[in-house]
């Protein structure tokens, strides 16, 4: 008995699990209200656009089309090749730095209104429950409830299944997943198990470990402690005005009218844990902030209409800050509201500037594997070389090499040109031969210039060094 006592908690470790380590398995009313619409448009607006990004072209290529196997990302009509990481790293810090920013101004507003895991928990498989079992507090007879149950798994296979396949869309390009969905699963084994998969996993997020994922999962909650500070947006409880809480009858409207003791010494908070029963992860605001509170605004929602009800006014649970419930202040400049947006400036500015000087061709000459130098039978000296170009164009081209300098340095015929497909890469291998007498230093600077077909790019590259073997001049020549 005495090892129970030290195993049992206090109190309730996670709002998703009972004193005793079982699930709590939550099923959250819906409170309807302004920002209950507000979530609900913004939602099936983002599921439209993520359907619909796929299928919408840019410059005659997909809005967004992430092709992993040929390392080629396309973004809003833009292409991004395996040689642009500098553009694609910035970008990914443009995308961390507004984060932070955000956190930092708004809270989790992504959490509650834009993450995929509540969009689609809240405005679509909870729904789809809904329909085949009833809403909590109003359920259907208990009647076919197997069948309902087993048609409700089978709309959720259904939808899942489309969120998969655009989904894998975004890697494999609509055009193909529709060839594909049309074909046979044999001729596209790997991708079938990529959205097989992805099923399976959706049905078993959404069907059965649900909230666990915003509670247990994800780190964005446990990252709250360094992104968000008292002056950050959250949901919030406002105990200067609900306690003491309690139940309490309506005071009196009647001229004269008694007024019960009861309602002038309890706050506004009747108790009624309406905040609670609707809260999708099953916390409870008035224990103040907390990393399982996704900022939905549910708990708003809620007792808005409770305090219609009791003809109190409402905001006892609101939108606001930690310093302006305690203090009755709010400080909106600070250093992390000035920091961030300076840093992001400062990359945006980097991509932006990189991206407008990218040419349209990249080229790079470097020394391929093997000796560093080969004497021919000749006398000439031979240096083996690689040329990679990435044609950027949305054009096929041609690119010649040429050697613009020391004289007694060539580069044959058959090697000097090299023809590139559009946006794509590709190399070649080549000797370049130069005279002996080239190498009083066992090395010499060449100079390479690569043009196009048409004479639009020119590239005069690096001057490259040409190794070879120490020459002396013959004092008998």
């Amino acid at each position: 008995m005495e090892s129970e006592s030290l195993l049992t908690p206090d109190e309730r470790v996670l709002p998703t699990l009972n004193e005793d380590g079982s699930r709590r398995w939550l099923s959250p009313r819906p409170s309807v209200g302004k920002f209950w619409h507000g979530r609900r448009v913004v939602a099936y607006l983002l599921i439209v656009i993520f359907s619909a990004i796929p299928w919408i072209r840019i410059n005659g290529r997909p809005a967004m089309f992430l092709d992993i196997v040929h390392r080629e990302f396309t973004l809003f009509g833009k292409v991004f090749l395996p040689t642009d990481t500098l553009l694609l790293g910035l970008l990914m810090m443009i995308f961390f730095i507004s984060i932070f920013l955000v956190t930092a101004l708004f809270g989790r507003v992504w959490c509650g209104w834009m993450c995929p895991q509540t969009v689609y928990m809240e405005f679509l498989y909870r729904p789809i429950e809904w329909f085949f079992e009833g809403k909590p507090g109003k359920r259907k007879p208990k009647n076919f409830r197997g069948l309902r149950k087993v048609l409700r798994f089978v709309v959720y296979f259904i939808v899942s299944l489309h969120l998969s396949q655009t989904f894998v869309s975004y890697f494999v390009s609509a055009d193909h997943l529709s060839h594909w969905i049309l074909g046979s699963p044999f001729d596209h084994m790997t991708a079938f198990t990529v959205v097989m998969v992805s099923t399976g996993a959706m049905m078993f997020d959404f069907g059965f470990f649900r909230e666990q994922t915003c509670c247990v999962v994800c780190p964005y909650a446990r990252m709250q402690s360094v992104l968000l500070d008292r002056d950050s947006l959250i949901v919030t409880y406002d105990p200067s005005r609900g306690e003491p809480r309690g139940r309490k009858k309506r005071a009196s409207k009647e001229p004269g009218g008694d007024v019960s003791l009861n309602v002038l010494e309890l706050g506004d908070c009747i108790d009624c844990t309406m905040c609670v029963q609707t809260c999708p992860t099953g916390i409870d605001i008035r224990d103040g902030l907390q990393l399982e509170c996704i900022g939905c605004a549910q708990c708003i929602d809620a007792c808005n209409v409770v305090m219609d009800k009791i003809d109190r006014p409402r905001g006892l649970i609101r939108y606001s800050s930690q310093r302006t419930i305690e203090d009755g202040k709010h400080q909106f400049w600070r250093p992390r509201v000035v920091i961030y947006p300076l840093i992001l400036l400062v990359v945006i500015a980097g991509f932006v500037t990189v991206l407008v000087n990218k040419e349209s061709t990249d080229v790079l000459l470097m020394r391929d594997k093997g000796l560093p130098f080969n004497t021919l039978s000749s006398g000439e000296i031979a240096n083996q070389l690689r040329l990679r170009v990435t044609n950027r164009t949305d054009h096929d081209d041609v690119y010649t090499l040429s050697i613009v300098g020391p004289d007694g340095v060539r580069i044959e015929e058959r090697y000097s040109t090299l023809e590139v497909k559009a946006g794509k890469e590709e190399s070649i291998k080549f000797p370049i031969f130069a005279l002996p007498r080239l190498f009083p230093d066992a090395s010499v600077m060449i100079f390479v210039r690569v043009t196009n077909s048409d004479g639009s790019y020119t590239k005069d590259l690096k001057p490259f060094k040409m190794h070879g073997p120490y020459w002396k001049e013959d004092p008998d020549e």
